[in-house]
């Protein structure tokens, strides 16, 4: 018992303490720390758990992550490098949106449309549940080169999004993330165009936003052919939907667009009439 009563005793029991609570708590923030699984320079293998059918060529894809607590770890906004192999069996990369954030832990999901020409769509169409993807996550120097778009809670009052199709994915995401941030104030008005109502990406999840934050998030829907009892927009995306559906131009406002080719086209043109700046757009 004299051992333990000296100064230098004392003073080693105090260091083995210490060293001891540090490493206690190294491992309690390493094991609460999410997992990041992305990896920008190679492809990673993800299992698809869970495959369901939205339409008769839509379906959403679940991939499980390596644990529970585990992250994709993707920035707001931003793809996903998907790699496949088309019907000659030839190697495709596509870029994707996820609909998931990284507050869905343990997993990510894919809405993807798939259309019959389509290289990775053929990709999609033949994946089964237990099937593995090979994803990749955006290059830092890809995105310094091009652009890309980053968000943070705050930058601006209001946010006017124009989508087409399989355009959504970015818009939901990023939709997503603004209404579920409590601190976050922004203003999110969502003008989806479609062919047809059964061509509507998400509505289910869309509609709950709409119910859940009615007073910081607007949808008008826009079908080219739509059924005989339709309360939305008629043709395709106009000067006119915009002015009225969307924030007016102004330093604190963005517009984000993203369809096919031809309505993005259209919709810049409209975007230009209204006096909307390049500085207040971007395109996905």
């Amino acid at each position: 018992m004299e051992f333990f009563e000296r100064p230098e005793a004392q003073f080693m029991i105090g260091v083995a303490v210490a060293i001891a609570a540090a490493g206690v708590a190294a491992y309690y923030y390493s094991y609460k720390k999410p997992k990041v699984c992305l990896d920008p320079e190679k492809f990673k293998e993800f299992k698809l758990v869970k495959r369901t059918q939205l339409s008769h060529n839509v379906a959403k894809f679940r991939f499980e992550l390596p644990t529970p607590t585990s992250v994709l770890g993707l920035p707001i906004g931003q793809h996903i490098s998907c790699r496949g192999k088309d019907s000659q069996g030839e190697e495709v990369v596509k870029p994707y949106t996820p609909t998931t954030l990284d507050s869905d832990v343990g997993y990510f999901e894919l809405v993807i449309k798939m259309y019959p020409q389509g290289r990775m769509s053929h990709h999609f169409r033949e994946m089964r549940e237990a099937d593995y993807l090979a994803v990749k996550g955006p290059k830092l120097m890809f995105c310094l080169i091009f652009g890309r778009f980053k968000y943070q809670p705050g930058q601006v009052r209001a946010f006017g999004m124009l989508a087409g199709g399989s355009g959504i994915t970015p818009m939901f995401q990023v939709a997503r993330a603004i209404l579920e941030n409590p601190k976050d104030k922004t203003m999110v008005h969502l003008i989806y165009a479609n062919v047809t109502y059964e061509d509507i990406l998400l509505k289910e999840e869309l509609d709950g936003l709409v119910a859940n934050y009615p007073d910081r998030f607007k949808i008008f829907y826009v079908l080219n052919q739509p059924p005989e009892v339709w309360s939305g927009g008629v043709g395709f995306v106009s000067k006119e939907m915009i002015q009225t559906h969307c924030p007016a131009p102004a330093p604190d406002i963005q517009i984000l667009r993203c369809g096919p080719p031809p309505m993005n086209k259209a919709v810049a043109g409209h975007l230009e009439a209204l006096e909307y700046t390049p500085q207040m757009q971007f395109q996905f």
